[in-house]
């Protein structure tokens, strides 16, 4: 696998986008952009080894079907696929209680309802598809050293004096970006005072492609299939049971997981270690300035209880894309006052629904209060009896549901 990186012996480059960021958003940005054979660099820190290491720290991904249909269109898929979990079927229910919600793939014709994959799976994915498009170009390791948006262009320098010009910026740098405070974006913040603990398990029996959600006052905790008798457990936890839980010996920590888990599984080992990570909502004042978007947890970090993160960052992404690619075809500026305006009015909407939609299932299942169980129990058990409405969240947590980019529709740019 080779990768087309640019080296610092090069001379000032122009380019219609220039991406700061090699996250998963930063590099699906790329391949998106590049897929249409739109000129971009994506601007990163780490260098490449680093970025295709196979060390990973945990983290897995949920990728909704809209998404799939997008990282196809793009051609990232077929590098994917092969580790890639299918999700058959979602359990959601409260702690031991028997009011669950059972999702079956089966009920909206029979494709998985989305998939789990590893973090560093994803990573090499979408690195393999760069590697084809000669139109994207990896400047990493690279540091920013300026950013001029003033101009009739931007004009971005780096710390080894590379300089590129631009119609736009794209900041895909996660929460604590940098290229967002150095606009004067400001944000705001509530952290949670909850932690997420993240690990991966080996397990005898086969999960059969469930997704089991259950929501515990102390937090939720899901189980999400891998491939393989392997399973990924993302817990939040209050921050004080948090430091208690990961302080336990793995045999002490397994037992937690299993008091959760149940025993359908068999019985439970860990692959690697543990990882914690705090949880803090982020949401950016505004997504625009001038000649500048904020993509992915940049413009807006949510809380990982209904594994959107990533879906909503990757309509973000397919936004963007469209926008660039039909105003560069038409001969227009693809950073110019009205394409930064219909990018903010499109994502602005999606973003703050499913913001308030994760905050507030959080909340709600946080609450231990009696009658609030029993309302909680009897919405559970009424989604359960309904078809459509579970029909119509399946489609929603599928991300077939709104005012969709083509590459979120399976259409090409």
């Amino acid at each position: 696998m080779s990768y087309v990186a640019i080296m610092p012996s090069e001379a000032a480059d122009r380019v219609d986008v220039v991406v700061v960021g090699g996250g998963l958003t930063g590099l699906a940005l790329g391949a998106a952009l590049g897929s249409a054979d739109i000129d971009v660099v994506v601007v990163e820190r780490q260098s490449i080894p680093r970025l295709v290491a196979t060390t990973y720290d945990g983290r897995v991904t949920a990728i909704a079907r809209g998404s799939k249909l997008l990282l196809e269109a793009v051609g990232v898929w077929p590098h994917l696929a092969p580790q890639a979990q299918p999700i058959l079927d979602i359990v959601v229910g409260e702690g031991g209680s028997p009011a669950t919600v059972h999702y079956d793939h089966r009920e909206v014709g029979g494709e998985p309802l989305g998939w789990i994959a590893e973090n560093r799976h994803i990573r090499e994915a979408l690195l393999a598809r760069l590697s084809t498009l000669p139109s994207v170009r990896l400047a990493a390791p690279a540091t920013i050293a300026e950013i001029d948006r003033d101009g009739p262009q931007v004009r971005l320098g780096l710390a080894d004096g590379r300089t590129f010009h631009a119609a736009l910026v794209a900041a895909a740098e996660g929460k604590e970006s940098a290229t967002r405070a150095a606009a004067g974006i400001g944000v705001r913040r509530w952290d949670y005072e909850q932690t997420g603990i993240v690990c991966t398990l080996r397990h005898p029996r086969p999960h059969r492609g469930l997704a089991l959600e259950r929501f515990f006052p102390d937090g939720p905790f899901a189980r999400l299939p891998l491939r393989g008798d392997r399973s990924s457990i993302v817990w939040a936890l209050r921050r004080d049971r948090a430091a208690l839980v990961t302080a336990l010996d793995d045999r002490g920590f397994l037992g937690e997981v299993a008091d959760r888990l149940g025993d359908e599984l068999g019985d439970l080992a860990l692959e690697g270690p543990r990882w914690a990570y705090p949880l803090v909502l982020v949401w950016a004042d505004r997504y625009v300035d001038r000649r500048l978007v904020l993509v992915g947890d940049t413009a807006r970090g949510i809380h990982p209880i209904a594994g959107q993160g990533w879906n909503l960052a990757l309509r973000d992404v397919a936004a963007i894309a469209e926008l660039v690619v039909d105003r560069v075809r038409l001969g227009l500026d693809p950073g110019d006052a009205a394409a930064l305006e219909r990018y903010a009015a499109w994502r602005r909407f999606d973003s703050l629904v499913l913001v308030a939609v994760t905050d507030g299932i959080n909340r709600l299942f946080a609450n231990d209060l009696l009658p609030v169980q029993m309302a909680r129990n009897l919405g559970l058990a009424a989604v359960e009896r309904l078809p459509v409405a579970k029909r119509f969240f399946m489609r929603h947590a599928m991300g077939l549901v709104g005012d969709l980019p083509r590459l979120m529709r399976g259409l090409p740019l």
